[in-house]
């Protein structure tokens, strides 16, 4: 055999060798039917399941405190994909399990069950009573170490019991719904934008505070219902925004991609509904000496999609200027609730007042930064409203 041939040959062999040494493989993977998929969780003020009594009282415990309840949404893959599920077959399953340390509750839970399988979980929300005796940080500490939980997960805070929003009538998987509602930020000015995980750790280790969106549950149903404000000082819950009030900051924040303002008439009766298309925010700062304040500039184009009153012509001016002058009365009517909750109520700020200063005078927030809570709650805040209807449909005259 030719030299230069065996040679080729041997190097060839070491070539294909080589690679099949470095595939090892997924050597610790774990068939899916082996686990539990938790796509969700509800954190609650500690309060022992029935069932769990039972099984303490029958030998089934551990040496712990009862602080905190976690309830699980676990989702049951061959119900969840299948099209033929019969009447009553819910895709899900929640189990709960009360204690004290977080990280404990996952390893408990193997004791009476599949293994948690954490990695697809969406939702956490948190029970009204728990984050207001509790410090934030502890309870989504475990959560950002964890690296078998995403930091993408949505946080939503419950006015009530979190395990309540985990529950439906029909076959959806309460999860999803929640997700689902989440992204409609485009179509109403009473949503926020989704806190994760991660935003929440980054406002909790700037003590800053902020707000989450919060939601009711009754009969299987859920709604959006306002804000939980948090305080920065303690990272705990202090109370929670109206609907109303969390319209105004939409406003007065432009973080908004949709929605509707109803306006009413002298007679409070329903007047006419604004629906914004575009909505743009300046929060302007101004420093003189030792004094700060802040003007909020608010525009908006949109269109007028009902009217109540009678024998309109679109055509005059006159009739489309009333009806903006009518949406800028409520815009601000709405933005003096919010400022009046920041200031008065709660004496927070958690419009971006502050960063603003930060940008624009980093001399002055850097005075005022370790109390800028009660600091703003004193700064006068000024605003203008400037709305513009460009469309009113194809109806030009009411008879």
């Amino acid at each position: 055999m030719c030299p230069n041939k065996y040679f080729i040959r041997h190097w060839r062999l070491k070539l294909l060798i080589v690679p099949l040494l470095l595939l090892t493989g997924c050597w610790d993977s774990k068939n899916i039917t082996e686990l539990s998929l938790v796509i969700g969780e509800a954190i609650d003020q500690g309060d022992e399941a029935p069932v769990e009594k039972k099984l303490n009282e029958k030998g089934g415990g551990y040496r712990k405190q009862d602080l905190i309840t976690i309830t699980w949404q676990i989702v049951i893959p061959k119900i969840a994909a299948s099209k033929n599920a019969s009447a009553g077959q819910k895709p899900y399953k929640n189990h709960s399990i009360s204690g004290d340390m977080i990280h404990q509750f996952a390893r408990e839970a193997s004791l009476e069950s599949k293994p948690l399988f954490n990695q697809h979980q969406k939702m956490f929300v948190f029970g009204e009573k728990l984050v207001r005796s509790m410090d934030l940080q502890t309870l989504i500490d475990q959560h950002f170490r964890d690296n078998e939980v995403r930091e993408s997960g949505f946080v939503l805070v419950a006015r009530g019991l979190a395990k309540d929003t985990l529950e439906t009538k029909g076959s959806d998987i309460p999860v999803d719904r929640l997700i689902r509602i989440s992204k409609n930020q485009y179509r109403n000015t009473r949503i926020l934008p989704p806190m994760t995980i991660q935003n929440v750790m980054e406002k909790v280790s700037t003590h800053s505070s902020f707000l989450i969106q919060s939601v009711v549950a009754a009969q299987g149903e859920v709604k959006f219902a306002g804000a939980a404000v948090f305080k920065g000082e303690t990272n705990k819950l202090i109370g929670f925004l109206s609907e109303e009030e969390l319209e105004g900051l939409t406003w007065l924040t432009g973080k908004s991609r949709g929605g509707v303002i109803k306006t009413w008439d002298e007679q409070n009766q329903p007047f006419i509904i604004y629906e914004l298309e575009s909505l743009k925010s300046r929060i302007r700062p101004n420093v003189s000496g030792d004094k700060i304040s802040f003007h909020v500039e608010i525009e908006s184009v949109g269109r007028l999609t009902e009217d109540w009153r009678e024998k309109v012509d679109y055509f005059e001016d006159e009739f489309l200027q009333s009806a903006e002058k009518a949406a800028e009365k409520e815009v601000i009517r709405h933005v003096e609730m919010i400022l009046k909750a920041m200031q008065n109520k709660y004496h927070v700020e958690v419009a971006g007042f502050g960063n603003q200063i930060r940008i624009h005078y980093p001399k002055v927030w850097q005075k005022v930064k370790n109390n800028w809570d009660d600091e703003f709650s004193e700064i006068p805040v000024t605003y203008s409203v400037k709305l513009k209807i460009n469309d009113y449909g194809l109806r030009h005259m009411k008879k």
